[in-house]
């Protein structure tokens, strides 16, 4: 969270105009959205915090932790078959990323929005401020992609980049966008701080119909929330606020002090604050307790399902992929399984295609249509024109009734690659022995042979005698078979079996030869897998 000024202008009188759910009728029971797994939040916090331990103690926005940690949200969603962007906030410190999640069901008109600020403070690792907005977000996100109910609307979740430095992830998102999509957002829900270990029970109430979807829930378990006043304006809800979209959302407390009567109605210790370790080292896994992580987690689950999750109209099913990614190298082929389900009425006619691959790749599909609860292989096949990078393909299931999309993300490039270098000339006198260190870089972890590609003036070479000594000291002879004219010169290729070494490092060109008449050099050398 950060501290700033609190914009004070409401926005109620904005619901009906943009589509928020009104008062219900009827209540709904909390056993309408399913128990989100407390065990699954804590390990999305242990990443976080893990994270931090590598990377200097901390998350912030524009070092290192930072975009570490938008790898590991970014991998758990698309792996549960989200629409994934990573969208690069040129305005955020270190021009660091935004992820922006979509669940490809609902209507695209009415979008559902949740979201929470992914970076700490520079002080510590933040795993209250806000790793426990953005673990319990995630974990509502891959429960909804795990119970795949039919939806009414929307759900779209977004993990923002250098709120602490003045939202500037959230401004830029909303900011980005066309005023027909923001006209699409009709609600903005904000999580910020919800572990607070001397915890309170807060409700955004800038959205009196927004907040009773919170405040109901709330009643179910038999405690009373207070309105958010801490937060006003200070987290990324502002951004949405300020462009006119209704938002809510929940608190557990910053660093304002827990008055006697909060004790008497939550528990804990008056007269301190109720985050003892708010913006500071300490904010750390230890910082965290179960209640209050539990207890706003299912508060929101409770809250998607009220506003986004609708009841079936007629047949669906829904469409998976595993894996949902994979590394290749050009001119190779990746298989997926295409897994699909009848979620509703009867099973209908799937046909099923691919867009968004890269140059030179194809898709086919065995076979190319299955009933609903069937399923098919994908082999998705490269040439040797296409080019290394990332891509994200999409698999559409053309069904009877409705269409579904799942998402595969394609790696092309070298899974193992050692590069060496030398460009010195080196003059082989009579029996003489040269030995050239090679500067190695590599990616991966390289089996395969080596090829010494070596281009030669010398006059003679009857008793060339080449060795590669790798940085663990392992000698390769690389010696070719059989003998080459001494009129031969030019590019000769030598392959040597290179397994189980460390790719990086020093390695070391040996040559040695015993009839070089005293003239030649060996002009230049590349090693490569």
């Amino acid at each position: 969270m950060k501290w700033g000024k609190r914009i004070g202008a409401a926005v109620v009188g904005m619901a009906a105009v943009l589509g928020v759910v009104t008062a219900p009728a009827q209540a709904v029971t909390a056993a309408a959205a399913p128990d989100i797994s407390l065990a699954n939040v804590k390990a999305h916090l242990s990443a976080l915090q893990t994270i931090a331990n590598q990377n200097g103690g901390n998350r912030a926005s524009g070092r290192p932790g930072y975009p570490a940690s938008v790898s590991y949200v970014a991998q758990k969603l698309r792996d549960a078959g989200y629409n994934v962007t990573l969208q690069s906030c040129t305005s955020c410190a270190g021009s660091n990323q935004n992820i922006i999640a979509e669940w490809p069901q609902g209507d695209a008109n009415q979008v559902i929005m949740l979201g929470a600020h992914l970076d700490s403070v520079s002080a510590g690792p933040g795993i209250n401020d806000n790793g426990s907005g953005s673990a319990s977000i995630l974990e509502v996100a891959l429960t909804l992609a795990r119970e795949n109910p039919t939806m009414a609307k929307r759900v779209r979740f977004g993990w923002w980049a250098d709120e602490e430095s003045g939202l500037r992830g959230s401004k830029f998102y909303v900011n980005s966008l066309p005023q027909t999509e923001r006209t699409k957002i009709k609600t903005y829900l904000n999580f910020d701080m919800i572990g607070s270990d001397n915890w309170g029970y807060f409700v955004y109430d800038d959205v009196a119909s927004v907040k009773a979807v919170f405040d109901e829930y709330f009643r179910t378990i038999g405690i009373q929330t207070e309105g958010d006043t801490e937060g006003d304006g200070r987290s990324d809800h502002a951004s949405f606020k300020s462009a006119g979209i209704p938002v809510g959302g929940l608190a557990t407390g910053a660093g304002y002090t827990k008055s006697a009567a909060q004790q008497q109605k939550w528990g804990g210790t008056a007269g301190r604050a109720f985050d003892s370790c708010y913006h500071r080292a300490c904010d750390t896994l230890s910082n965290i307790p179960d209640t209050p992580l539990e207890k706003n987690s299912d508060a929101i689950a409770y809250a998607v399902w009220k506003l986004a999750v609708g009841t079936s109209t007629g047949p669906d099913f829904s469409l998976g992929l595993s894996p949902s990614s994979g590394t290749v190298q050009a001119g190779q082929s990746a298989t997926v399984t295409v897994n699909t389900t009848t979620t509703s009425g009867a099973a209908q006619a799937v046909s099923l295609s691919a867009s968004g691959l890269p140059a030179g790749a194809t898709a086919t599909f065995n076979p190319a249509s299955v009933q609903s609860g069937g399923s098919s292989t994908l082999t998705i096949a490269t040439s040797a024109s296409t080019p290394n990078g990332t891509s994200t393909i999409t698999v559409t299931g053309d069904g009877t009734s409705v269409d579904r999309t799942a998402q595969y993300t394609l790696t092309v490039g070298d899974v193992s690659v050692r590069t060496f270098t030398n460009g010195t000339d080196f003059a082989l006198n009579d029996y003489a022995t040269v030995n050239s260190p090679i500067t190695s870089s590599a990616t991966g972890a390289a089996t395969s042979p080596v090829k010494v590609s070596i281009t030669g003036t010398h006059t003679c070479s009857e008793d060339l005698r080449i060795s590669l000594k790798a940085p663990d000291g392992s000698t390769y002879s690389v010696k070719p078979t059989g003998s080459l004219p001494c009129t031969d010169l030019g590019t000769r290729t030598y392959s040597v079996p290179v397994t189980n070494e460390a790719a990086s490092g020093t390695w070391t060109l040996v040559l040695y030869d015993a009839y070089a008449q005293d003239t030649g050099t060996l002009d230049s050398w590349t090693i490569t897998v």
